[in-house]
């Protein structure tokens, strides 16, 4: 009897270190997935929010640091571009403009273009209105927006922008907390990055350079 109990004791201490050395294992796989997946969908959004900088740059030279403004700019804002109104290749067409309309004749033309419809087709309103929440944190966290001028050492004042969010605002940090805190130590500590996901600088002009890239 004796016997039976220290080997049934013995294959249970056994299939506890089995069980150990497979989650040892399997954790930091099943982190690396789940980051992978996360990180892309925090990249997919945050592209879309350096767009919508880009685009309000280009028609009020500088960025904003506000969501409220950058939202509304996308959703109800026009752009102003300019298209050629024959193909120069088409020298039979663009023969007889010139000859039409002789030195009045140019060939370009003003068109105005809808920020949403244009750029965003990709996004329904409502995504657009949600553009400032980082995924996997239920609409509760905001990406951190910066924006302002920047003088640079040869005195030249630039537009900069900076938008980020860090790995414990949108990584599992209940199910995966110590490989949360290693991947945050080793972005600082080891590679001195940022340890989230960021585009743009305030300190310095980098065009908006994503760290994911």
């Amino acid at each position: 009897m004796g016997k039976k109990i220290i080997q049934f004791v013995l294959a249970l201490v056994v299939l506890g270190l089995a069980y150990y050395v497979y989650v040892l294992i399997s954790t930091p796989i099943k982190f690396e997935n789940e980051q992978k997946v996360r990180e892309a969908a925090v990249i997919e959004r945050i592209k879309d929010i350096r767009t919508a900088e880009r685009t309000f740059k280009s028609k009020y030279q500088r960025f904003t640091g506000d969501f409220d403004t950058l939202i509304n700019f996308v959703l109800t804002e026009q752009m102003e571009g300019e298209r050629k109104k024959i193909d120069e290749d088409d020298s039979v067409a663009m023969a007889q403009a010139k000859k039409k309309y002789g030195r009045r004749f140019k060939n370009v033309e003003k068109f105005t273009f809808s920020v949403k419809d244009s750029l965003f087709k990709h996004l329904t309103p409502e995504q657009v209105a949600e553009l400032r929440y980082v995924p996997y944190t239920g609409n509760k966290t905001e990406y951190i927006l910066e924006a302002g001028m920047l003088a640079t050492e040869s005195k030249v004042v630039i537009p900069v922008v900076e938008c980020r969010t860090p790995y414990i605002a949108f990584l599992d940090t209940v199910a995966y907390r110590q490989e949360v805190i290693n991947l945050v130590d080793n972005m600082k500590n080891n590679f001195n990055r940022y340890p989230g996901i960021m585009f743009g600088s305030m300190e310095r002009g980098n065009n908006e350079a994503g760290n994911w890239e």
